[in-house]
């Protein structure tokens, strides 16, 4: 019912991609971007220029859950899974700082690898990679966003990090957040999941559910999903905004049938971002049937909540998922998001490449969303709307 043990660590699995067309049967891979002939902001621009706009003027710069960012992106949770370890975690904080844009430390970082104030623990732990982040930023964009799980509330996470002279700097600049997880796309109404050895369990024990079942000397270690209902959200938030008022909140669902109804009561609340995982969210380790056949695909959800989303600027919605080309991109900001998460994409570029794999990443999607943007006769990726898009149901 798991993919191969021997595979983890060392592969990203995810709903299943058709070999031949290389998509997903979802809608939006099903939908496609449609210029128009018209194409009046276009002339708009023309005549503010004084020269015909090209897609080079198109401007990317946008605000994501109350940070100023250099682009559209930011760097999806990476937990404490083998597959996002401690180089790649690293390296990737490295270059989300240098881009300008946020990143998002996942969940059960600090009760795996301790937060790390020890010099020894220092690489591979929770303020490892605020470190590293904080020592490439770029001044006046992007920040750092803390999840927490249930295990990260009982370390009391929040509170450390809060409380830490080493994130006064992203405190006192405004780029820090706090991230409540309700749910994730890969597994949507259960925790995390990760594979560890016998040992590692041993240390852990009082902590999560351990099931010896995997063979291979390893264990599963599962986290509990924690349980919510409209007023428990209300209040977690509420409390966020009290306990930690220099903070930003986001707050992130997974792909339920109820999740416009959840995102109202976020935004209601006072979340500064709600992030919403689709089922074709990546992962580092999942039951098959989840990957294959639980949970609401990302077009669904952003249909679900288009349709009641009040039209205010606060209600910024962030969307994860199989984000690894531009046209993706464009499809979820022309249905409401205002930005993209980069999860798998993210991992496997700063693994090709320690040193510049994001970058070069995030270039090529920066080029491809100017260019679709332009065609589509718009000058900034906030323009783009749901007449940008069409599929088979539109008649």
């Amino acid at each position: 019912m798991f993919p191969p043990a021997n595979e983890y660590g060392h592969s990203l699995f995810g709903a299943q991609v058709d070999a031949q067309s290389g998509s997903q049967d979802c809608p939006i891979d099903r939908l496609r971007l449609v210029p128009p002939v018209f194409v009046p902001q276009r002339f708009a621009k023309l005549v503010d220029l004084a020269r015909e706009p090209v897609y080079r003027d198109v401007v990317l710069e946008t605000t994501i859950g109350g940070f100023r960012s250099a682009l559209p992106l930011y760097v999806s949770a990476f937990g404490s899974t083998e597959a996002a370890s401690v180089a790649l975690g690293i390296s990737a904080s490295r270059q989300a700082g240098r881009l300008g844009i946020p990143m998002v430390v996942g969940e059960n970082v600090m009760p795996m690898n301790s937060y790390g104030r020890l010099e020894e623990d220092a690489g591979r732990s929770l303020l490892g990679r605020i470190s590293a982040y904080q020592d490439e930023a770029l001044d006046g964009y992007g920040g750092v966003v803390i999840q927490q799980s249930t295990e990260d509330a009982d370390a009391e996470v929040w509170n450390l990090v809060y409380s830490d002279p080493n994130a006064l700097p992203l405190l006192q600049s405004g780029r820090l957040a706090f991230e409540l997880k309700v749910g994730q796309g890969a597994k949507p109404g259960l925790g995390g999941m990760t594979l560890m050895s016998s040992e590692s369990a041993e240390r852990l024990a009082d902590a999560y559910l351990l099931d010896p079942v995997v063979g291979n000397g390893q264990v599963l270690r599962s986290s509990s999903p924690g349980s919510f209902t409209a007023e428990i959200l209300r209040q977690q938030i509420r409390l966020m905004r009290n306990n930690y008022p220099r903070a930003r909140i986001w707050v992130k669902l997974p792909p339920a049938r109820d999740v416009s109804a959840a995102a109202q009561v976020a935004w209601e609340a006072g979340a500064d971002a709600v992030t919403i995982d689709g089922a074709e969210a990546g992962t580092g380790w999942a039951p098959r049937v989840f990957l294959d056949q639980v949970g609401l695909p990302l077009g669904e959800c952003l249909r679900r909540i288009g349709q009641e989303r009040a039209d205010s600027a606060a209600n910024c919605l962030l969307v994860s998922g199989r984000m690894w080309e531009g046209a993706r991109v464009a499809k979820c900001l022309a249905l409401g998001a205002n930005a993209a998460g980069l999860g798998r994409a993210a991992l496997i570029a700063v693994d090709t490449d320690p040193d510049n794999g994001l970058a070069n990443l995030v270039e090529c999607l920066a080029l491809e969303l100017q260019l679709l943007t332009s065609a589509l006769g718009k000058y900034h990726v906030e323009a783009l709307s749901p007449e940008d898009v069409w599929g088979p149901s539109n008649n």
